[in-house]
């Protein structure tokens, strides 16, 4: 079970590791890294940095590819060669999914188009653009296709895979080692939820 994780400059750094910490503990499973050059690769925040095990032109299949999002995604999405790249992984996947902006990505791939899909509640037009219907539901599965909506949804996505492919007490179990029992302190998570303060500080 090879899960493929395109990292690249800009990304937000939980999009990747959230839906890794699930899918590493998948039965038999391999999850790599991987990136357009080697060397490490700076999140958007500007200090973590993650290390890529492998080039993306060097990886030839995998069977969960897992797309982040983030600021640097939003600027790739226009990338010829990494929407090449990702349409090739996407062929032979039995799952491909993305967490946040990284539906923008399989978006600008051709890869949503038709489809229902979420991503985060700012990039909702773009997605639209790509062919995609949005759907505010925290992770929508469309076939083989799988996206979720803002960052710590990955995790949710990751676990619901993992019912998928190995059943639903080895994703309880799962869910269970990395102690995920959401209890927030605030209700805010989502545009209809938030204040108007809230959102007027993010405007």
């Amino acid at each position: 079970m090879r899960v493929v994780i395109p990292v690249f400059e800009g990304l937000t750094v939980l999009d990747a590791i959230g839906p890794y910490e699930v899918l590493r503990m998948l039965p038999g499973a391999e999850v790599v890294f991987a990136a357009d050059a080697a060397g490490p690769v700076r999140a958007h925040s500007g200090t973590p940095v993650l290390l890529p095990d492998a080039l993306l032109a060097d990886v030839d299949a995998c069977d969960v590819l897992v797309v982040p999002g983030g600021p640097g995604a939003r600027s790739r999405t226009r990338d010829a060669a990494l929407s090449a790249t990702l349409r090739r992984l996407s062929s032979g996947a039995e799952w491909t999914t993305s967490v946040c902006t990284g539906a923008l990505l399989l978006g600008a791939a051709g890869l949503l188009t038709g489809l229902r899909a979420t991503t985060h509640w700012s990039a909702v037009d773009q997605l639209e653009a790509y062919g995609a219907t949005y759907t505010p539901e925290r992770v929508v599965f469309q076939g083989r296709t799988v996206t979720a909506a803002g960052v710590s949804a990955g995790i949710d996505m990751a676990l619901a895979l993992v019912g998928r492919i190995a059943g639903r007490t080895r994703a309880e179990a799962i869910q269970l080692a990395i102690e995920y029992d959401p209890q927030p302190p605030f209700d805010a998570g989502s545009p209809a939820k938030a204040p108007q303060a809230a959102k007027d500080l993010l405007a």
